[in-house]
């Protein structure tokens, strides 16, 4: 079977990017699909996560990235332009290559995809929900015009594909227009072959620093609590300007010998399986793989039930959910499970095995199952 991908590069160190070297490289090795990844960024540069040698990658060197530096009216022409192209080279990439399934992540290509008639089912899956995908932030009235006419205009093309493929159930429910959405979560990014010990104190957190991940939220649950816990600590890794949340950590008055926020480490296995607890406060996420992944590592969970993916991920009892946003549930939670070791380990058990669902087998039958289903 032939599977072409469309993403925009390969070359940044991002969830879609690994998450679809991951599956790409799944049917390729394990089904003996014949993969081709059709690109339109970073020619020349080589991919951030390692690519089996059976798949083929396509560059059109487009470059659409090069408008951002420019005024938004000559970005605007040049995007026009860029995407004409864009049509016109895809097109005669995919009668060439001839699939029999064709699959976008919902970046340029899906203004324009179900209209080329090169024989191809059509896919589309999006690695962001509904909440926070082509939504303007503010009550600007004219951003909420935008918002709605970019949305309407991209369920317009969403209705015409073969499949829709979302990461969890609660945002298949947000689609409400749609009657071609299916459900396929997203695999873990490595298989930890050993679990934590549970046996060092400390709390973790994984994500970028930007409000999305709410680290601001977490500091000011952490703030009434550690005092409660001397032996306990917290540690947050990830990318991104650390300097406000460090400041903010001070004006709390915690310790900052035991609160550290981290850069991000090439590690992350090591720095869970160091650890044992893991708080997830994201104001909202696309899934929320980095829960699932600290789950393979045996770590009981704490998550805000924010939208969307961690009512579907822990919403069995795998883990603790608690009111997005709410700071005192999320501080009470802590200190529930700081306190209690009987607790976290009952928890850490049921988030390991939990977790074994979305192992690359499991999610790569299913994508399996559905590109035979198609053809």
């Amino acid at each position: 079977m032939k599977i072409v991908y469309c993403i925009p590069g390969l070359f940044r160190a991002a969830g879609m990017e690994r998450v679809l070297t991951k599956k790409a490289n799944y049917l390729a090795d394990e089904c003996g699909y014949d993969i081709t990844i059709i690109l339109t960024e970073g020619k020349g540069e080589k991919p951030f996560y390692a690519l089996s040698d059976k798949i083929k990658t396509v560059n059109l060197d487009l470059n659409f990235d090069s408008m951002f530096s420019l005024p938004i009216w000559k970005r605007l022409i040049m995007y026009l332009r860029k995407q004409r192209k864009y049509k016109k080279m895809l097109s005669a990439e995919l009668m060439r290559i001839k699939p029999d399934v064709t699959v976008s992540l919902l970046r340029r290509e899906i203004n324009f995809l179900t209209d080329i008639k090169d024989g191809s089912k059509k896919v589309g899956e999006i690695h962001f929900s509904r909440y926070n995908y082509r939504r303007l932030e503010g009550n600007n009235p004219i951003k909420k015009l935008i918002s709605y006419w970019w949305m309407n205009g991209l369920i317009n093309n969403l209705k015409r594909l073969d499949r829709y493929i979302v990461l969890s159930e609660e945002d298949k429910a947000a689609w409400t227009e749609l009657n071609n959405v299916e459900v396929i979560y997203n695999p873990i990014s490595f298989e930890p072959k050993t679990v934590s010990k549970l046996s060092n104190k400390r709390v973790i957190a994984v994500g970028r620093y930007t409000r999305q991940k709410g680290f601001d939220l977490l500091l000011q649950a952490w703030g009434k609590i550690e005092k409660n816990f001397p032996d306990w600590s917290l540690a947050i890794y990830g990318a991104g300007d650390r300097d406000g949340y460090m400041k903010q950590a001070e004006e709390l008055g915690v310790d900052m010998k035991r609160c550290l926020l981290n850069p991000a480490t090439n590690d992350i296995e090591k720095e869970l399986l160091n650890s044992s607890l893991f708080v997830f406060s994201s104001r909202f996420e696309g899934f929320g793989l980095a829960l699932v992944e600290a789950m393979a590592c045996g770590l009981p969970a704490i998550s805000f039930d924010c939208p969307c993916g961690p009512k579907d991920i822990l919403g069995d009892g795998s883990g603790v959910l608690v009111p997005t946003g709410d700071i005192e549930s999320l501080a009470k939670s802590l200190s529930e499970l700081m306190a209690d070791d009987k607790r976290r380990r009952d928890l850490a058990e049921k988030a390991r095995l939990r977790s074994a669902d979305f192992l690359m087998e499991n999610i790569g039958k299913q994508w399996q199952e559905l590109f035979e289903s198609l053809v």
